[in-house]
């Protein structure tokens, strides 16, 4: 039985991915400010990934209960729709605690158990909005792009012991985006993507629990885009359109 950590399980992406690993019996810690679902699998521990001393002790923790850590997948996330001459320090500071330092912050602690043990995955929720020019989304943008940077990076320097890899989702139905929806921008969204429609949780998923296996063994330092085909081309929602007039 594996021993995964997912932070920000308790809904959307992550929930699904703690769903999808504890199916196969792997024993699954979330760690998310927001309580889970009274039936959600695994374990729940109250952490704010922006607390580099909070995550710390968590992956501690975990580790000294279980006497194993095999995956860490650094999924919490946060975005805010601002246009860049309305974001705010404090709302830009906030998205790169959690999207990018907060990555960093896990894959840290986490790394320091794998290297030791020599052995381990880490893996990551990035964004298709990391490999583009996105209106209304510029700091989580930049956070996403920092993400697959990481990945690159932690996979230099920790292979061949660990590997590094993160998912680049496309349009996903979680709840974090169906906020921003109104029924008009999700039929208009949907129309842009080549697959015509957006992605389930639940493929995003299998997309990690594959990454995970030892099928990926010879995988590390990459970034692998599920987008319904949305980047295969140069289409953005009308919606999403920026330009001062």
């Amino acid at each position: 039985m594996r021993t995964v950590i997912i932070s920000g399980a308790s809904s959307g992406i992550g929930e699904a991915t703690a769903e999808r690993f504890a199916r196969a019996g792997d024993h699954v810690v979330n760690l998310d400010i927001a309580p889970p679902r009274k039936d959600a699998p695994g374990e729940w521990i109250e952490a704010d990934v922006s607390d580099w001393a909070a995550v710390g002790s968590a992956v501690t923790r975990v580790y000294d209960e279980r006497g194993r850590l095999d995956v860490v997948i650094a999924n919490a996330g946060i975005s805010v729709r601002n246009g860049v001459l309305e974001l705010t320090e404090e709302q830009a500071r906030r998205t790169t605690s959690v999207n990018l330092l907060g990555v960093l912050a896990l894959w840290q602690a986490a790394a320091r158990v794998m290297v030791g043990r020599k052995e381990g995955v880490l893996l990551a929720t990035a964004s298709v909005n990391g490999l583009r020019g996105y209106p209304f989304y510029a700091d989580y943008n930049a956070t996403k792009a920092g993400v697959a940077a990481l990945c690159r990076t932690f996979a230099m320097e920790l292979s061949p012991y660990v590997r590094a890899a993160c998912v680049s989702p496309g349009a996903v139905l979680t709840p974090m985006q169906l906020a921003e929806y109104t029924e008009t921008m999700l039929a208009e969204t949907n129309r842009q993507i080549p697959a015509g429609r957006h992605a389930a949780p639940s493929e995003i998923a299998e997309a990690f629990f594959y990454l995970a296996s030892p099928a990926a063994s010879f995988l590390t330092g990459q970034e692998l885009v599920i987008d319904g085909g949305e980047t295969a081309g140069a289409t953005t929602s009308a919606f999403g359109r920026g330009g001062l007039s």
